[in-house]
């Protein structure tokens, strides 16, 4: 009977019922194993108990090359094993665990990427060129707002919805997106007036309402996508510690399908209702059809995207209610919003000012097109070269956002250093073309020009414009992560409204020696306030919340205030110094042994 003892039978869980023994030295071996096992995971630990942030650098790559390959293996065994019992499974396997959470943001990539390709299809010879370009019987005012309302309707919804999703809940942030989607992509598809001036006023509105649900998907399929990989249970699983960042890249790449499907469908929608010719002139009646066309079928899934998310997603919010249950909050919960605020500040700089960055160079990346189109087809008038070559150049991004996807959880190279080195990449891509500008725009030259087109797009999604939307979120904690993550994207808008007025007013090659200044600037951002969430567990981010929460932010000693996981703007205020990992060790068995007695 020497197994029984003062907190039970040599339960690992058991109570003291003294209060005096120690939870660490009076252990079993099993009950070391058991503790071990839980707390002390081998993806993200040695056979010794050392954290992979604490090894030398050498043998970090060492471990972490062993246990991606040990992973690797798994999932690809897994993988087999599915086809040879179901050839379809894996896709099936895909389609909801990737293609479904990211639907939203698949369907208005496809919108707002069809929103700039269908201008120059109004522009173009026969068509509406009166009212778009000539802007003889249009006002030149509300064809510009065409841009600045769309972007305006997108920040009001990231900033909106990103606090309504913390107030009411993820599930009805996603439902509410939907539903709005849905009502303004009815409103594109029927919009007309009077005169073309009145449909051009239609137009602009019918935009901005649906850029309000456009604006909302960041935020919540954001959250959402995390919040679902990491789970609600008290205990961190294997998923959200290798694969939390590939399950919300995988959600986000979908925006990537939706421009892709995009020009794919209006390439066909021009050829069928132009007699099958993509030539000019261009009849009224052919570019009608094809817009319209364009935004219904986009309608028919967000009308399903609202079935689905109403009926299909009830346990969207687990972990959102878990948290405020936690905090005893019901509503919006303002206290954390100051707590963040306080204590992760600069981390906005990050999020927020590496977003604006960003859209400044993806909407710098459309300066190379109509230079490098207007030397290989001096006389052409046609639109559908610069479509074929959207085509391409969303090809490239698709394979950015996949190796975005694959290695984002990567320990050693992870989501700082794919930032970092994505906005470098596209600093000297656009640097390169600037001082050389008339030489790379010359016949002889070009090729070289349309090269730096594609990696600048390459190295855009695998790098800024996969990390910010991740990131935005990660570093947050649950209770007004979508707060910050809206109040970042909506950072991000702001950058391409400024992309947006600002080219207006400059010529190309004054463009070229703006943007790339951009990049350097995300860079320092993203190296200075950015943490590496990389390896990090989720829980561990949220147990340390807890601990700020009760105003006991120097009690909490884990892995989440490991130098490895802060910004070196942290590292230099002093947060890591509060990292002890055997003190860690004892509190969690401590927290443990609690939650068995509650």
């Amino acid at each position: 009977m020497a197994e029984y003892r003062d907190y039970g039978p040599a339960a690992p869980h058991g109570p003291d019922m003294t209060g005096t023994h120690n939870p660490v030295h009076s252990m079993t071996q099993n009950e070391r194993q058991i503790f071990d096992y839980l707390i002390k995971p081998d993806d993200s630990y040695d056979e010794n108990g050392v954290y992979w942030g604490d090894m030398p650098l050498a043998q970090q790559v060492k471990f972490v090359m062993k246990g991606d390959a040990k992973e690797s293996k798994r999932e690809l065994s897994n993988i087999w094993a599915m086809f040879k019992n179901d050839p379809l499974s894996p896709f099936a396997y895909y389609f909801k665990n990737m293609v479904l959470p990211g639907a939203g943001l698949g369907l208005e990539g496809y919108v707002l990427f069809s929103i700039g390709n269908i201008k120059p299809l109004f522009q173009a010879k026969g068509s509406f060129t009166e009212c778009w370009k000539a802007e003889t019987i249009c006002n030149p005012t509300w064809i510009a707002a065409v841009d600045y309302m769309e972007i305006s309707g997108i920040i009001v919804g990231q900033i909106l919805v990103g606090i309504l999703g913390d107030w009411l809940g993820r599930r009805w942030g996603l439902i509410q997106d939907a539903t709005i989607m849905f009502i303004g992509l009815v409103m594109l598809t029927a919009a007309w007036g009077v005169t073309e001036n009145g449909w051009v006023i239609c137009y602009v509105w019918s935009l901005f309402f649906y850029g309000i649900g456009v604006g909302g998907e960041y935020p919540m399929t954001a959250t959402s996508g995390m919040e679902n990989a990491v789970g609600s249970g008290k205990v961190s699983t294997k998923e959200d510690r290798l694969h939390r960042g590939r399950k919300v890249t995988s959600a986000f790449l979908m925006q990537g399908w939706g421009q892709f499907f995009n020009q794919v469908i209006l390439i066909l929608l021009l050829l069928i209702f132009h007699h099958g010719s993509g030539n000019p002139p261009y009849s009224k009646l052919a570019a009608q059809w094809t817009y319209r066309v364009s935004f219904a079928i986009p309608a028919v899934g967000t009308l399903w995207l609202v079935y689905y998310r109403t009926y299909k997603m009830k346990s969207a919010g687990k972990q959102l209610a878990a948290a405020k249950k936690k905090s005893k909050v019901t509503g919006y919960d303002t206290e954390s919003l100051k707590l963040t605020f306080t204590y992760f500040g600069p981390r906005m700089i990050a999020t927020a000012g590496a977003w604006y960055a960003n859209d400044i160079f993806f909407y710098g990346n459309k300066l190379f097109q109509s230079e490098f189109i207007s030397v290989i087809l001096p006389d052409n008038t046609s639109i559908m070269p610069g479509w074929l070559y959207n085509l391409i150049n969303v090809g490239v991004s698709l394979v950015g956002y996949y190796l975005a996807s694959f290695l984002i959880d990567n320990k050693i190279y992870g989501r700082k250093r794919m930032q970092m080195v994505g906005f470098l990449m596209d600093f000297i891509l656009f640097v390169v073309p600037a001082f050389h500008f008339q030489y790379y725009k010359s016949t002889a030259h070009v090729k070289e020009f349309q090269t730096m087109y594609f990696l600048s797009s390459f190295f855009n999604q695998f790098g800024p414009n996969a990390v910010t939307f991740l990131v935005a979120a990660e570093v947050y904690p649950t209770p007004i992560r979508a707060t910050a993550h809206g109040v970042s994207a909506a950072a991000g808008k702001l950058g391409a409204l400024t992309a947006s007025v600002l080219y207006n007013y400059i010529d190309t090659q004054t463009k070229f020696y703006v943007v790339p200044w951009f990049g350097l600037g995300g860079m320092l951002v993203t190296l200075l306030f950015l943490p590496d969430t990389t390896g990090l567990d989720l829980k561990e981010q949220e147990r340390r919340w807890q601990y700020i929460r009760a105003g006991r932010e120097a009690d909490y000693h884990g892995v989440a205030v490991h130098p490895k996981h802060l910004s070196w703007w942290e590292r230099w205020r002093g947060v890591g110094r509060y990292y002890d990992a055997d003190m860690d060790y004892q509190q969690k068995i401590e927290e443990m042994r609690a939650d068995w007695e509650a």
